[in-house]
């Protein structure tokens, strides 16, 4: 970012606003990881959503909204990141009917993939798959009792989370996009609230380690079990609303500026 600055001048590229948000990514990743939550979360299930929401509802969204691909394409060697960036943020306006060797195709996938992967279909179901099976009791104990499986765990809910707020916000149609953005974002509120309301309904624990935790730490393991489901359904869903109409809003605004362009052009240009 400061080499950017440099060349550019402060607040060119990447706005003083949109660092500060990278920023506060970073810090509240380190915060969920490497604080006391990371400890009790060992313990209490509920401390442990709270993690969880922290990395994907509060993390994920800073650090895209701080438009990182913008800054690494300054901390990469010239021309080795136009493929990348070019697949992330130019639509494919190529529609062309002739015939185009295999092998010529095969060379052209590797600029072409980022913009199946960041398709809101695509991020919207592996955010779903990442929430859903990572809290199936076999692959959720697993994360308790093996440290590498844990950080696999954070890492493909950071990774997912990242990617869906990144396809949602950058996605290949720009603002003009943030409709189709909204219904997603409010599909993965309701999938996501519909595992909290899952966990905080249960008559049962989900997790004999948790079971076992809550009796040494003299918690009700099925109380805890609830809160965790409530904060999953309830403040995650909050937010995922407050987000979601923020796109909204800004996609009204683009339709809007769009309208009034179309409209001054109408009136300046009439023959």
């Amino acid at each position: 970012m400061i080499r950017l600055w440099r060349h550019a001048g402060v607040g060119r590229g990447v706005t003083v606003w949109q660092a500060l948000s990278f920023a506060a990514g970073w810090l509240v990743l380190v915060l969920a990881l490497d604080s006391p939550i990371a400890a009790v979360s060992e313990i209490l299930f509920s401390i442990h959503m709270t993690q969880h929401t922290l990395l994907m509802l509060v993390a994920a969204p800073l650090l895209v909204f701080g438009h990182p691909l913008t800054v690494s394409q300054w901390a990469v060697r010239h021309g080795f990141h136009r493929p990348v960036s070019r697949g992330l943020t130019r639509r494919d306006t190529e529609r062309s009917t002739s015939f185009r060797p295999l092998l010529s195709r095969l060379l052209r996938w590797p600029t072409r993939w980022p913009r199946v992967v960041t398709a809101p279909l695509t991020v919207f179901l592996i955010h779903l798959a990442a929430l859903w099976l990572w809290h199936l009791p076999a692959l959720y104990q697993a994360a308790l009792r093996y440290e590498s499986v844990h950080a696999l765990e954070h890492l493909c809910f950071v990774g997912a989370a990242t990617l869906f707020w990144w396809g949602m916000i950058h996605g290949r149609y720009g603002r003009m996009g943030y409709g189709v953005a909204v219904l997603y974002v409010f599909l993965t509120a309701i999938h996501s609230a519909a595992l909290g309301a899952l966990l905080a309904t249960s008559s049962s624990v989900w997790y004999s380690d948790y079971a076992r935790a809550a009796v040494d730490a003299h918690v009700d393991a099925l109380a805890d079990q609830q809160l965790a489901g409530l904060i999953m359904w309830i403040p995650a869903g909050v937010t995922f609303i407050v987000l979601g109409l923020a796109l909204f809003a800004a996609w009204l605004g683009e339709s809007a500026r769009r309208v009034a362009l179309g409209s001054t052009d109408g009136i300046t240009y009439r023959p």
